[in-house]
C-alpha cells in the first residue's frame, strides 16, 4: 500500500470512529461507516438497530442507502466503503450489490465478518482491505460489550 493511500484510509477512517463513538453514546453496537467518492465523505452513517428496532440497520446498510440517495445511482463503484468493524454476510452480499469499488475495514469480526469466511460475497472486483485503526475499533468493540456485562 502506497503511503499516500494510507494516509487516506487512516484519515476516513477515523471519520468513521467518530460514527463508532456516536453509536457507542446511543446505546448501539459501536460500528461506524462513511462512504468516500473523489475524496469526499457523500455517506455517514451507524448501527441503529436497536433505535429502529431493526436487524437490518447495520452502519454499512444506512450509509449505503445514503449514498444511493446522494448520488442518485443505483450503484457506488468509484466509492470506498470505510467501516470499524469488518462486514458480515448481509452486508457484504449489500456491498456487492452496489458495486462498492474499495472496503477498508478497522478490526475483523471472527464470528460473523464475510472477508475471511465468505470472500465470495463481495463483488469480483471490489479490493477488500483490514487492519485500519484495527486497535482503536476493537477497543471501542471491547468497551461497549465490557460494559453490559
Amino acid at each position: 500500500m502506497e503511503i499516500e493511500e494510507l494516509q487516506t484510509d487512516l484519515k476516513f477512517m477515523a471519520e468513521a470512529l467518530k460514527e463508532a463513538q456516536a453509536a457507542f453514546d446511543e446505546d448501539e453496537v459501536p460500528v461506524g461507516c462513511v462512504i468516500v467518492a473523489d475524496g469526499q465523505i457523500i455517506a455517514r452513517a451507524h448501527n441503529l438497530t436497536q433505535l429502529l428496532k431493526d436487524p437490518t440497520a447495520h452502519a454499512e446498510m444506512q450509509a449505503i442507502t445514503a449514498a444511493t440517495s446522494y448520488l442518485q445511482a443505483k450503484y457506488l463503484p468509484e466509492c470506498t466503503l470505510y467501516v470499524t468493524v469488518e462486514p458480515c454476510s448481509m452486508c457484504a452480499s449489500a456491498i456487492s450489490w452496489a458495486q462498492i469499488k474499495r472496503v477498508v475495514y478497522g478490526c475483523s469480526d471472527p464470528k460473523r465478518g464475510a472477508a475471511l469466511y465468505s470472500p465470495s460475497l463481495y463483488h469480483p472486483k471490489t479490493e477488500v482491505i483490514g487492519g485500519i485503526l484495527s486497535d482503536h475499533c476493537s477497543s471501542l468493540i471491547q468497551d461497549f460489550f465490557k460494559q453490559k456485562r
